[in-house]
């Protein structure tokens, strides 16, 4: 992929794990945060006309149970956990193939936690396949139906998940080749 607009082409959309400098437009509305990657898309000559963008806003911020309730509501004033669901309404309504998701629950609250690996596994249940990159091993163990674990950027063990437990994960972390620095478990 040379660029963002390759992978969206290709139908690949990604979240990363800086939602505030890498994610979201603070000082854009939720609306416009939620259009924005269709809108580019699209092309910044076509835009999308102001009532489609409210409606699609609306139906997003309802299936997402995104608060406020406003469209027009800006985007830095929202919680962590809201914040988090613009940025994944946005990717979602670019209909991926593969949603890659680079710490989605990190830094949000417990209930906006809850709501958001729900959704990832709905996601995965209706035939989405979601890529879970997490630090939080027993997030890990709970959402993942394979769990891949890399180390400097290569994989060093890979397990499919039935009822596979954190301390199992611990052990294939040790097992692995290389330096114990950077590691992740991805789903």
């Amino acid at each position: 992929m040379r660029n963002p607009h390759v992978a969206l082409g290709s139908h690949i959309a990604f979240s990363s794990e800086n939602r505030r400098s890498e994610g979201l437009i603070g000082d854009l509305s939720v609306r416009a945060n939620i259009v924005l990657a269709m809108q580019s898309d699209r092309g910044w000559a076509r835009a999308i006309p102001r009532r489609q963008q409210a409606e699609i806003a609306e139906r997003y911020i309802k299936a997402l149970d995104i608060r406020p309730t406003d469209p027009e509501a800006i985007v830095r004033n929202l919680s962590g956990g809201n914040q988090q669901k613009v940025l994944l309404a946005r990717w979602l309504l670019t209909a991926p193939k593969l949603l890659i998701l680079d710490e989605p629950t990190r830094g949000i609250d417990v209930g906006a936690k809850a709501e958001i690996q729900r959704l990832i596994t709905s996601l995965a249940e209706e035939g989405m396949s979601v890529l879970f990159i997490s630090a939080e091993l027993e997030e890990v163990v709970r959402l993942s139906h394979r769990i891949v674990v890399m180390r400097d950027r290569h994989k060093v063990a890979e397990v499919v998940n039935h009822g596979t437990t954190v301390n199992e994960v611990m052990a294939l972390i040790a097992e692995g080749s290389g330096p114990i620095d950077d590691e992740e478990a991805l789903v």
